[in-house]
Protein backbone atom coordinates (compact mmCIF):
# COMPACT_ATOMS: atom_id res chain seq x y z
CA UNK A 1 0.00 0.00 0.00
CA UNK A 2 1.83 3.19 -1.32
CA UNK A 3 0.68 6.71 -0.35
CA UNK A 4 -0.25 9.06 -3.18
CA UNK A 5 1.77 12.18 -3.22
CA UNK A 6 0.09 15.30 -4.39
CA UNK A 7 1.80 17.03 -6.75
CA UNK A 8 3.69 19.92 -5.76
CA UNK A 9 2.15 23.46 -6.48
CA UNK A 10 3.68 26.61 -6.92
CA UNK A 11 2.31 29.29 -5.30
CA UNK A 12 2.98 32.99 -7.07
CA UNK A 13 -0.37 34.74 -5.49
CA UNK A 14 -3.65 34.27 -4.10
CA UNK A 15 -6.12 31.56 -5.38
CA UNK A 16 -7.94 32.13 -8.10
CA UNK A 17 -11.94 31.94 -8.71
CA UNK A 18 -12.75 28.51 -10.93
CA UNK A 19 -14.47 28.45 -13.69
CA UNK A 20 -17.41 27.14 -11.81
CA UNK A 21 -17.49 30.62 -9.19
CA UNK A 22 -17.00 33.36 -12.04
CA UNK A 23 -19.87 35.28 -11.82
CA UNK A 24 -22.79 35.66 -14.58
CA UNK A 25 -21.60 37.62 -17.41
CA UNK A 26 -24.22 40.12 -17.94
CA UNK A 27 -24.88 41.11 -21.82
CA UNK A 28 -23.53 44.51 -22.21
CA UNK A 29 -26.56 45.58 -24.31
CA UNK A 30 -29.17 44.35 -21.31
CA UNK A 31 -30.86 47.48 -19.58
CA UNK A 32 -29.81 45.05 -16.19
CA UNK A 33 -26.08 45.28 -17.45
CA UNK A 34 -26.44 49.37 -17.55
CA UNK A 35 -28.00 49.99 -14.04
CA UNK A 36 -25.95 47.57 -12.39
CA UNK A 37 -22.31 49.22 -14.08
CA UNK A 38 -24.08 52.71 -13.09
CA UNK A 39 -24.09 51.92 -9.98
CA UNK A 40 -20.65 50.70 -9.71
CA UNK A 41 -19.13 53.25 -11.73
CA UNK A 42 -21.35 56.09 -9.08
CA UNK A 43 -19.69 54.29 -6.08
CA UNK A 44 -16.82 54.26 -7.38
CA UNK A 45 -17.03 58.13 -8.53
CA UNK A 46 -18.12 58.81 -5.04
CA UNK A 47 -15.27 57.33 -3.69
CA UNK A 48 -13.21 59.60 -5.57
CA UNK A 49 -14.89 62.47 -4.19
CA UNK A 50 -14.63 61.69 -0.71
CA UNK A 51 -11.09 60.77 -0.84
CA UNK A 52 -10.22 64.15 -3.02
CA UNK A 53 -12.50 66.10 -0.34
CA UNK A 54 -9.88 64.47 2.46
CA UNK A 55 -7.00 65.21 -0.12
CA UNK A 56 -8.18 69.21 0.06
CA UNK A 57 -8.60 69.41 4.09
CA UNK A 58 -5.67 67.61 5.15
CA UNK A 59 -3.57 68.61 2.90
CA UNK A 60 -4.53 71.54 1.18
CA UNK A 61 -5.37 73.30 4.41
CA UNK A 62 -1.76 73.43 5.41
CA UNK A 63 -0.73 76.48 4.29
CA UNK A 64 -3.54 77.90 5.26
CA UNK A 65 -2.96 77.43 8.95
CA UNK A 66 0.83 78.95 8.37
CA UNK A 67 -0.35 81.64 6.77
CA UNK A 68 -2.86 82.35 10.00
CA UNK A 69 -0.40 81.22 12.49
CA UNK A 70 2.48 82.84 11.39
CA UNK A 71 4.84 82.12 14.14
CA UNK A 72 4.04 78.28 13.55
CA UNK A 73 5.62 79.13 10.14
CA UNK A 74 8.86 80.91 11.65
CA UNK A 75 9.53 77.53 13.80
CA UNK A 76 12.72 75.79 13.37
CA UNK A 77 13.04 71.86 13.58
CA UNK A 78 16.52 70.52 13.39
CA UNK A 79 17.83 73.56 11.50
CA UNK A 80 14.76 73.50 8.83
CA UNK A 81 11.23 75.77 9.23
CA UNK A 82 8.68 73.32 10.66
CA UNK A 83 6.38 74.53 7.44
CA UNK A 84 8.92 73.16 4.63
CA UNK A 85 9.12 69.83 6.96
CA UNK A 86 4.82 69.36 7.36
CA UNK A 87 4.63 70.28 3.62
CA UNK A 88 7.76 68.38 2.44
CA UNK A 89 8.11 65.34 4.59
CA UNK A 90 4.66 64.87 6.67
CA UNK A 91 2.47 64.67 4.04
CA UNK A 92 3.57 61.75 2.66
CA UNK A 93 1.96 59.42 5.34
CA UNK A 94 -1.27 61.30 4.76
CA UNK A 95 -1.38 61.00 0.59
CA UNK A 96 0.26 56.94 1.58
CA UNK A 97 -2.77 56.80 3.97
CA UNK A 98 -5.30 58.53 1.55
CA UNK A 99 -4.17 55.69 -0.94
CA UNK A 100 -4.47 52.56 1.02
CA UNK A 101 -8.01 53.36 1.83
CA UNK A 102 -9.22 54.29 -1.74
CA UNK A 103 -7.84 50.73 -2.61
CA UNK A 104 -9.33 49.02 0.11
CA UNK A 105 -12.68 50.75 -1.06
CA UNK A 106 -12.71 50.35 -4.38
CA UNK A 107 -11.80 46.74 -4.08
CA UNK A 108 -14.63 46.34 -1.86
CA UNK A 109 -16.65 48.19 -4.24
CA UNK A 110 -15.90 45.40 -7.28
CA UNK A 111 -16.43 42.62 -4.49
CA UNK A 112 -19.69 43.74 -4.22
CA UNK A 113 -20.34 44.53 -7.54
CA UNK A 114 -19.35 40.92 -8.64
CA UNK A 115 -21.59 39.44 -5.72
CA UNK A 116 -24.14 41.11 -7.19
CA UNK A 117 -24.19 40.20 -10.58
CA UNK A 118 -23.36 36.47 -9.35
CA UNK A 119 -26.62 36.53 -7.69
CA UNK A 120 -28.17 37.49 -11.27
CA UNK A 121 -28.92 35.89 -14.65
Amino acid sequence: MTDAVPPRVRVTGPPRRSQAQRPVDLRADSPLSEVYLDSLLAAQLRLAGRILVLLALAVGSLPLVFFLVPGLAEQQVAGLPLSWLVLGVGVYPVLGLLGWRYVVRAERNERDFVDLTRGSG
